[in-house]
């Protein structure tokens, strides 16, 4: 054993240098997680902020039709409970809006006879676009779209009064704005169909 005061002191401060050195490195490591939790807290609350105030995005109700080619076209939702639609024709057919509430089909009857008379005798099948606005509930609410469908027919003669129109399906074929009337125009264009 020494006692030597020098020697004693050396040792004594290099234990305290050490002791030392652990306790600032822990400092650090404690303070770098303080700043890490701080600036995770941050961004969340800017990632919340902008989702906010973000636009929810819109899921299209996407109509199919179920059952065709006669005097009417039912349809449903992909994935929703359809509660109501409102479906519009071309302004040149002349043809009021119609409502469905419990059974959603597109009658022939409403628009037959204004369509045979635009489109011309050569014709034999072709597309009529309507925009149909719809309200269904899902999984994630209420959803309420206006979009423009094409339906398809095909015009077959009839035993007595000449020819008659069978509907066979309807595509989705875009979004509208509003009612969908301005959109309605633009595409209807008779001489255009499928002949």
């Amino acid at each position: 054993m020494s006692s030597d005061p020098a020697e004693t002191h050396g040792k004594y401060r290099r234990r305290l240098s050490l002791g030392e050195m652990i306790a600032i490195l822990a400092l650090v490591v404690s303070a770098l997680t303080l700043l890490n939790n701080y600036i995770g807290r941050k961004d969340a609350e800017i990632e919340r902020t902008e989702r906010a105030s973000a636009p929810v995005p819109k899921h299209e109700i996407g109509l199919i039709a179920v059952s065709g080619g006669g005097s009417g076209l039912e349809f449903k939702a992909a994935d929703c409970a359809l509660q109501g639609t409102e479906i519009r024709f071309p302004s040149a057919l002349g043809v009021e809006p119609q409502s469905t509430v419990l059974e959603h089909r597109i009658e022939t009857a409403w628009f037959e006879k204004p369509l045979l008379k635009a489109i011309g005798k050569d014709v034999r099948e072709g597309r009529v676009p309507v925009a149909i606005s719809s309200r269904c509930v899902g999984a994630d609410g209420t959803r309420v779209e206006t979009a423009i469908y094409d339906v398809a027919y095909r015009i077959e003669p009839r035993v007595v009064l000449g020819r008659t129109v069978k509907l066979r399906g309807m595509l989705r074929r875009e979004a509208a704005t509003g009612d969908g009337l301005a959109e309605l125009d633009r595409l209807w264009k008779p001489q255009t169909l499928v002949q």
